[in-house]
């Protein structure tokens, strides 16, 4: 049976890259659950690779099918964004195990879903000051940057990932990613172990 591993961190910890990285690994083969967000596309972005874009009809109407598995809602500079999942047939967890970039809400809202048993938490972390620098790196090489979005973001982490609700979630291990490389074995060890 498979497992999905729910890929967590704060804003610019590297999970993105992270994501990519397990994805080519050989000794733990992982396939991808394509999430969905009503946010704007980002540069680089494609529709149906990083995420499914919609809008807040088409969330609505996946709602209103029974079809959203986990969705988290953000009041940001430039309206409500949503991301979330939903349970279609790209999810077989009888053949497969997965892996998507979360938060703690999405870890919980999977875990009530599918089941503790089958979903397994990456926590990353990474130096604050590192990550707002890779933020703000990010933001500059957008065709429009959009800063304050961007510095919500960073200050809400304190709260989203606060030492409290990680405790709630039993989260117990976590991985550092000063060392990208490093970071990485380590996580793919941890992975052959428990998958």
């Amino acid at each position: 049976m498979g497992k999905i591993v729910c890929l967590m961190g704060k804003s610019s910890s590297g999970k993105d890259t992270i994501y990519k990285r397990l994805l080519s690994q050989k000794s733990v083969p992982l396939e991808t659950i394509v999430p969905y967000t009503t946010r704007p596309i980002r540069a680089g972005e494609q529709d149906g690779v990083e995420y499914h874009f919609t809008d807040e009809a088409g969330f609505q109407s996946l709602l209103a099918q029974g079809s959203v598995v986990e969705s988290r809602e953000y009041n940001t500079c430039y309206g409500l964004w949503r991301y979330f999942t939903v349970a279609d047939k790209e999810i077989d967890l009888t053949a497969h195990s997965y892996v998507l970039i979360g938060t703690l809400e999405a870890y919980e809202q999977l875990c009530d879903f599918y089941g503790r048993d089958k979903v397994l938490p990456l926590m990353i972390e990474l130096d604050d000051g590192v990550r707002l620098q890779r933020a703000l790196d990010r933001e500059k090489a957008q065709d429009h940057p959009k800063y304050e979005e961007m510095c919500r973001r960073y200050l809400a982490d304190k709260e989203d990932f606060s030492d409290e609700k990680l405790a709630r979630s039993n989260i117990e291990i976590t991985f550092y990613n000063d060392q990208l490389d490093g970071c990485i074995n380590e996580i793919t060890a941890y992975l052959e172990e428990n998958l």
